[in-house]
């Protein structure tokens, strides 16, 4: 349902890379031109040029279960924001699963991103280099939060594209699902064919406190934001041939927290056959929260609100302001009190209960029925660069990262730095302390865990490093995400913009949509990329040499068990 809407195919994109980013109109992203490159040429006007943008009374207007949305058309790109996968979670929805948005008539705007779950906002001052790097994107922040972005090539075209859902970072606490503009879709989208989305969901004390000590109403409460995931997937699978995608096709991807979300949702029964394929970046979970440490949780609540458990229901009406405050402050009390037993340093997460997660390690202790698919693992080298913003540690001697490690690992820290130091005879001190601090032993973790299951597995290690802040950010925390979804010119404060991350990000994108479409990476330009065996570790290096090692950590990871 659209009038004159120009498509772009593979070539004209890769032939256009080279115009940086923008933003235009109401949230709406102007990430890469394909004009050519325009880098110190005058603008130029030429007569076949059609408009970038295209919204209109019967253009993009898709069919869902709940009524008929109206998006718009950016540079061939069917655009659909803030459409509600569920209803509103205030009041008496708070702390109970989510349940499907009313019906509504006519035709409804889906324009701009949805509400952000309630959260503690990230410090976005002028002085903040955070936010200068990250540039965190927020606008209303609500419980009506529960909605999903789409980007797709055709409407209900019966092409049945490779859906990707990206699932925010923030670890369960904040975030939202066009936070970086490296999450942004309509790249991917135009160039892989692919129909991407992203989602908001309730987060931290919203989507898992544990109220199940104030009776049966309560004894999902802990994990409604894992539940909101499962809805969002539910979602897709009514709808989303609507949007040009096959609900039978599935990838969810996501990064840091994200990544965790990845894990859980690959361990949920109730995501079985909602999803098909797995990629989590950065981030990875193999166990919940403790359910008797959760249900505790829980009770302190309770106490700090003065309420008996038959007396619950007031924590439905309070401001969410003053709910966000009070959990807090219960959680505080608790670690004060009976110290740090539970996931996240005790703070708020998806619970182990038996029925949603299992109890014990993931994947190797699947409940029945859990999904058991092809999972494609990434981490950065130095997800956590000491001197991406502080030039003083830039210089650090290997004596004094000895004695910040020791700081972790008391009895063992020169053993440690030597065994890191061995192993990368050509790394800088500095990023001997960014390994060790950002080492893969959690991810390794994981993937041994799902090599239980019979489904394959794969492993990347992103090394990549730009040039900002005189090469000090090195392969950094999030770095990644916009090279899988060829936004390297968008989320230029990550990456610097230019030829050469987009040469990688090219190589990532194709193996990403490989994967989506067939489980598994291969057939683009990186080299043949074998699976992941605990007897190997094989890993692909991504850079921008990008080559197959095994175990290339191995030597040194040993030194930190």
């Amino acid at each position: 349902m659209t009038k004159s809407i120009k498509s772009f195919n593979r070539r004209d994109f890769i032939k256009g890379l080279g115009v940086s980013a923008a933003t235009v109109g109401a949230g709406t992203f102007l990430p890469l031109s394909a004009c050519g490159d325009s880098a110190g040429k005058p603008f130029e006007v030429t007569q076949d040029d059609e408009p970038i943008l295209q919204i209109g009374e019967d253009i993009a207007v898709a069919q869902t279960e709940s009524g008929k949305v109206k998006g718009f058309v950016m540079r061939g790109v069917y655009t659909f924001l803030g459409i509600p996968y569920g209803a509103d979670t205030t009041g008496k929805n708070r702390f109970m699963p989510p349940v499907k948005h009313e019906p509504w008539e006519g035709v409804r705007p889906a324009v701009f991103y949805g509400n952000s779950a309630p959260q503690n906002i990230y410090n976005r001052s002028a002085t903040n280099y955070g936010a200068f790097i990250d540039h965190w994107n927020y606008d209303e922040v609500s419980e009506n939060c529960l909605t999903i972005n789409i980007w797709t090539n055709g409407l209900a075209d019966g092409k049945k594209r490779p859906v990707i859902l990206w699932l925010h970072g923030g670890g369960y606490t904040s975030g939202n699902g066009i936070e970086q503009d490296g999450y942004h879709g309509e790249n991917i989208a135009r160039y892989g064919d692919v129909t991407y989305c992203s989602i908001n969901h309730r987060l931290g004390v919203f989507g898992f406190s544990d109220l199940s000590a104030a009776g049966e109403k309560y004894k999902d409460s802990g994990n409604v934001g894992l539940l909101d995931m499962v809805a969002a997937l539910q979602w897709i699978h009514d709808n989303i041939a609507h949007f040009g995608g096959d609900p039978n096709n599935v990838t969810i991807i996501g990064q840091s927290g994200g990544g965790g979300k990845v894990c859980l949702l690959a361990a949920c029964p109730q995501a079985k056959g909602l999803v098909h394929k797995a990629v989590p970046l950065s981030g990875s979970a193999i166990t919940g929260n403790n359910k008797d440490y959760a249900k505790k949780l829980g009770e302190y609540i309770l106490k700090e609100a003065g309420l008996t458990p038959a007396a619950a229901d007031k924590l439905q009406e309070l401001p969410w302001q003053d709910y966000l405050a009070l959990a807090n402050r219960s959680a505080q009390k608790m670690r004060e009190e009976q110290g740090d037993s539970g996931m996240r340093r005790g703070g708020f997460g998806p619970v182990a209960d038996g029925v949603y997660l299992p109890e014990g390690t993931f994947f190797e202790s699947p409940l029945p029925d859990s999904p058991d698919i092809p999972m494609l693992f990434c981490t950065t080298f130095h997800e956590q660069s000491p001197s991406r913003t502080d030039a003083a540690v830039e210089n650090i001697t290997l004596p004094e990262v000895t004695e910040r490690i020791a700081q972790r690992y008391p009895d063992k820290a020169e053993a440690i730095v030597q065994a890191y130091a061995k192993n990368f005879p050509d790394a800088k001190p500095v990023e001997i302390l960014a390994l060790i601090n950002s080492n893969r032993l959690a991810v390794t973790n994981a993937a041994t865990a799902k090599t239980k299951q019979t489904s394959p597995v794969w492993m990347a290690w992103f090394g990549w490093c730009p040039p900002l802040f005189d090469g000090r950010m090195r392969a950094f925390h999030c770095l990644d995400i916009s090279f899988w979804f060829l936004n390297t010119d968008l989320m230029i404060t990550h990456s610097g913009g230019g030829a050469r991350p987009r040469q990688l990000s090219k190589k990532m994108a194709d193996a990403l949509i490989a994967f989506a479409r067939n489980g598994n990476p291969n057939g683009g330009e990186l080299p043949s990329w074998p699976q992941f065996t605990v007897e190997n570790g094989e890993t692909m290096i991504l850079n921008d040499v990008c080559e197959v090692k095994n175990d290339p950590d191995k030597e040194a990871r040993s030194s930190l068990v």
